[in-house]
């Protein structure tokens, strides 16, 4: 049977679009590969966008949301772009940086600097992103940062005058908001005991607001170690304790906060058990001067920790005036 004409033409027309499809498919992968090297110029080489939650790299990073694997790994995640420009400007190692194409238009001078300090950085879809990151809307940009926090003979041999310690807190949004409290206060450091939330919690490290990076952290220390190392370099050690007779007005009037203080808080729900207040010089109350029930955590700390700030600074002020000699 013969085969029609216009069959026979069919083939090379065929054959011409697929001609066609090949030519402008080289043309996509030439014009990706120049906006990648353009794009890499400016974020460090993103390379091709990852496009799949089962990649090696994604998959290893949505680990560390566990802190089974944060502590195997001594890696955690930093998440938006004042976490990921925090940790930069300290110096904490950032290992790699996933971003989506928005957040590598807006925020390229990040990835371009922790690339330039040896960070692998990743253009992720924005499917990817909200795979890894723990928030409700993803701000595009995601570190993998190595742990920044010290041992406690670190912290006590560095002479410190405000110190926090927290014991049995488990809200991590609690903790990371004392820990900003505690840089906003100046302190010298932060303690999380061993029986504390995981200041690498992701809750913990977007409410700490980058101050997780700014200031002496240590975790995971015995209370009783913990009050021990800071009596033993000089510092007197405070409960804050919604029921103890001694008030915050009373301390601040006997001038007890200008010399060095450990203030330590207590669980959200039940404060500090008997036991662990017996380990403070002091238990002070914030007076509640209204009708509330009490103060949250959060706010009774950053009560307390302005009184001893206020303090330490009238008190470094009046020792300057001491040491300076007379004018003329």
């Amino acid at each position: 049977m013969a085969v029609p004409a216009g069959r026979r033409r069919a083939a090379p027309a065929g054959q011409r679009q697929h001609e066609q499809r090949q030519h402008e498919q080289r043309q996509h992968e030439q014009r990706q590969q120049e906006q990648r090297q353009q794009d890499g110029g400016r974020t460090g080489s993103a390379g091709p966008e990852v496009t799949s939650a089962r990649s090696p790299r994604v998959r290893a990073a949505r680990r560390l949301a566990k802190r089974a694997f944060r502590r195997q790994a001594r890696l955690f995640l930093a998440e938006g772009p004042q976490a990921v420009a925090e940790a930069l400007a300290s110096g904490a190692t950032v290992t790699e940086l996933f971003l989506t194409r928005q957040a590598r238009a807006r925020h390229g001078e990040l990835a371009a600097e922790a690339a330039r300090r040896g960070a692998a950085v990743h253009a992720v879809s924005g499917d990817v992103m909200a795979e890894l990151a723990q928030t409700v809307t993803p701000q595009g940009l995601l570190a993998v940062c190595r742990f920044v926090d010290v041992p406690l003979a670190r912290l006590a041999e560095a002479s410190p005058r405000l110190v926090v310690i927290l014991a049995s807190i488990r809200d991590p949004g609690n903790a990371g908001t004392v820990l900003r409290t505690a840089d906003a206060t100046g302190a010298d450091g932060v303690i999380f005991s061993d029986a504390s939330v995981d200041p690498y919690n992701s809750k913990c490290v977007r409410a700490s607001a980058g101050s997780l990076f700014h200031l002496p952290v240590v975790v995971g220390v015995p209370l009783a170690e913990s009050v021990a190392a800071l009596r033993g370099a000089g510092l007197q050690v405070l409960a804050a304790d919604g029921g103890a007779a001694l008030t915050l007005d009373e301390v601040t009037h006997a001038s007890r906060l200008g010399q060095p203080t450990a203030w330590l808080f207590g669980n959200e729900a039940w404060g500090l058990p008997g036991a662990l207040l017996a380990l403070a010089d002091e238990a002070v109350a914030v007076p509640i001067y209204g009708r509330a029930e009490s103060l949250n955590l959060a706010a009774a700390a950053a009560v307390c920790l302005y009184a001893s700030a206020r303090a330490l600074r009238a008190g470094s002020v009046t020792a300057r005036a001491q040491i300076s000699p007379p004018a003329g």
